[in-house]
């Protein structure tokens, strides 16, 4: 039986990476879905072609997660076109990697945006008709770096710690109403962004890894899965980290 079966899903950032492999994975496993990127993209229109080449309904909504409106299409699309909301996954997100002491207050800010503000307007509007549905599942993509730090990330990571605080504090609000929150502490992953760092520092970060090597998307979206599904029913307010033991 496919563990997503009936259920339907937002995945934002979908038109590549982690986002790309989580989107496919949930079509596998029998959800119906809507692709969200920050603008309407040959890379967006591919991810949906390739989830309806899973015999899964797609549809997409192109527009930033830092805007209410945005939020707001995403909720309705899944409504209208699905007839109910299962599972939101906040995973658009950005980098701005400068040392502290060079970065603009534009870089900051357009982090911040992006990779926290936008967590804050989807669920809030996912939220609102999970609470009428009493369930849903609400599930945002964190880094390692949120605990551990990184140099040059002052930005990235006080937006993903953030994550884990506004997680854990909508869990608390949201589980009477059977809405749970859970956030996936991210480690390297071998993504398009990945692949811009500076070799040096891709190597350094790998010999950091006890298990020698960076991680594939396909290893985010399982426990993606699992947070979606009916095996976790009893599981909010938690992080789970997928770093290869990089942070432990």
């Amino acid at each position: 039986m496919r563990l997503l079966e009936g259920k339907s899903a937002i995945v934002t950032g979908a038109s590549r990476g982690i986002g790309r492999y989580i989107a496919l994975e949930y079509a596998k496993q029998g959800a119906s879905l809507v692709l969200n990127a920050s603008r309407a993209s040959d890379a967006l229109s591919g991810t949906a072609a390739e989830v309806r080449g899973l015999g899964a309904g797609c549809v997409t909504v192109p527009g930033s997660v830092t805007e209410a409106a945005t939020a707001r299409a995403l909720v309705e699309k899944a409504v209208a076109t699905f007839g109910k909301l299962d599972v939101l996954i906040n995973n658009a997100g950005i980098v701005r990697d400068k040392p502290l002491i060079m970065m603009a207050e534009r870089e900051f800010d357009e982090v911040l945006a992006v990779n926290l503000r936008g967590v804050y307007q989807c669920s809030r509007e996912a939220v609102r008709e999970m609470v009428k549905q009493r369930s849903g599942r609400i599930i945002s993509i964190s880094s390692v770096a949120a605990l551990a730090g990184r140099p040059g990330q002052c930005n990235y990571a006080a937006a993903k710690a953030g994550i884990v605080g506004f997680t854990k504090s909508l869990a608390r609000e949201a589980g009477k109403f059977n809405v749970l929150a859970n956030a996936l502490l991210v480690g390297v992953i071998d993504t398009e962004m990945s692949r811009r760092m500076p070799p040096a520092a891709k190597q350094e970060l790998r010999r950091a890894i006890p298990l020698q090597r960076v991680g594939r998307p396909e290893e985010v979206a399982g426990p993606c899965v699992f947070l979606g599904s009916d095996l976790s029913t009893f599981v909010t307010g938690t992080t789970i980290n997928i770093s290869g033991g990089s942070y432990v």
